[in-house]
């Protein structure tokens, strides 16, 4: 199944104010840097646990329907299903009512009954959905994951040369700590 970004989040988990506060800076001189740490660190935290941390949308492809009639949705967590698609062998597109899906919240999943949808007629990425995903916005992010973000920007902040050598600088044990509990596993 691939997967595309339509939707970035409209901003961060965490200030710029709070980072800045956690880094003890009281300039201005660095917030564009500081900026980019942080989107980075927050897309780190994201490719790591699997999950969106910020309300994000996602196109995701698929060629069949599963059999088990389940899809998991990855980044977690699924907050609703926008649109379902699917293509007939001559590119024709069919849309599929979104109440046919049950929404596993808990599970970030949806559910559905496979012989009840139209096959897709194209061989390739004849299926497509719409998946809104993420926390909503940075008050509702868990705060061990953005702990997790103020941890790396500062590690990165502090260890800003470029490293050759990868056992010279090693991420913090405690971001990792931090972020194993919220890791999206796969079966």
């Amino acid at each position: 199944m691939s997967s595309l970004l339509l939707t970035p989040p409209a901003g961060e988990p965490v200030t710029l104010a709070d980072v800045k506060a956690f880094l003890r800076v009281e300039t201005g001189d660095e917030d564009d840097i500081i900026a980019a740490l942080t989107t980075s660190a927050r897309m780190h935290v994201e490719a790591h646990t699997r999950r969106a941390l910020m309300t994000q949308t996602w196109r995701f492809a698929r060629d069949t329907w599963p059999e088990e009639g389940r899809i998991a949705v990855v980044p977690a967590p699924l907050q609703s299903l926008a649109a379902a698609r699917v293509y007939d062998a001559d590119g024709t597109v069919q849309s599929i009512d979104a109440q046919v899906f049950v929404l596993d919240l808990a599970g970030s999943s949806l559910v559905f009954t496979p012989w009840s949808l139209p096959a897709p007629g194209r061989a390739a990425a004849g299926i497509e959905l719409d998946v809104i995903v993420g926390y909503g916005d940075g008050s509702a992010v868990p705060e061990p994951l953005k702990q997790a973000i103020r941890l790396l920007v500062a590690h990165w902040y502090e260890h800003r040369a470029l490293v050759t050598d990868r056992s010279t600088v090693a991420l913090p044990q405690t971001v990792a700590a931090l972020l194993a509990p919220y890791r999206v596993l796969s079966l």
